[in-house]
């Protein structure tokens, strides 16, 4: 019992045990011997004399406008040497889906993200003071470089659980779209620059034409900017026209076209079960 709670034992099997044992000249018993008192004492599950970590959920953000809640994630691009990759480092803005941010760089480095972060807060005139960033778990998210930066200017870091990809839907959701976009390129980018010409044309089509379905079928600009209630006040004059033309072909009211208030990262289950209790 003293040799497998101790500290170089305690996270392993009898199986490995007893020939780390044998290697430096020890036998104190065999496999099933082992498995025999382990069991005896109820010892059979994890021996630390504390409880692994319990992985969390991530605690729930909620956005009511622009800049305040951001969420980050880093995709490969492939290249034309087999295994290796250009790295994508993407911001989004969680409430209007703007893209904040999108450069390529030559490997993954939280230096870099922290650099791309700083720039984005300047370029958008953004005070990071209080800010939400959510990211995955990686290197690059939580290195020193990057959490320094955040702590000083103020930033509120947030993470999902590892390798658990839902909890950064936002991003997930973004590279996906990125990805199966018909002029994504079926071969490799042959140099970082053509990567970034490439990612700069998406980001541009991304914010400015494309039609969101989870923001009411605005752009994320339109919605960032505030132009969203002008667009959803001619919808509902548009349908309502509709409708007084033949009404016949109206079983109920119009669509009414009221933009989403408040956007939720990893929402708490009780909100989940509260909309939808609302919803039947």
């Amino acid at each position: 019992m003293s040799i497998a709670n101790s500290k170089e034992f305690r996270d392993l099997s009898p199986k490995q045990i007893v020939p780390k044992l044998a290697d430096r000249g020890d036998y104190v018993a065999s496999e099933s011997t082992f498995y025999r008192v382990l069991r005896s004492y109820r010892m059979m599950n994890h021996r630390q004399s504390f409880k692994p970590p319990v992985s969390k959920r991530p605690k729930e953000h909620v956005a009511d406008g622009p800049c305040q809640v951001w969420s980050w994630d880093i995709t490969y691009l492939r290249t034309p040497v087999k295994g290796m990759f250009f790295y994508l480092y993407m911001i989004l803005d969680v409430w209007s889906r703007k893209v904040i941010a999108a450069e390529v760089f030559r490997e993954e480095h939280n230096a870099h993200s922290a650099s791309l972060f700083t720039r984005a807060c300047i370029k958008h005139g953004v005070n990071p003071d209080g800010l939400v960033l959510h990211s995955d778990n990686g290197g690059p998210m939580k290195g020193s470089t990057m959490l320094a930066t955040m702590q000083r200017l103020g930033v509120v870091p947030s993470f999902s659980r590892p390798r658990v990809s839902d909890d950064n839907p936002y991003s997930e959701a973004l590279f996906r779209t990125m990805k199966y976009r018909p002029d994504y390129p079926s071969k490799p980018f042959e140099t970082i620059d053509h990567a970034q010409a490439w990612v700069d044309e998406f980001v541009k089509w991304y914010n400015t034409e494309h039609l969101h379905s989870a923001i009411r079928f605005v752009t994320p600009d339109e919605r960032h900017y505030g132009l969203e209630e002008g667009i959803f006040t001619k919808r509902r004059a548009v349908y309502k026209q509709a409708k007084s033309r033949n009404p016949n072909r109206w079983s109920g009211h119009v669509r009414t076209w009221d933009p989403i208030k408040v956007v939720r990262l990893n929402p708490d289950k009780d909100d989940n079960l509260q909309l939808m209790q609302k919803a039947a």
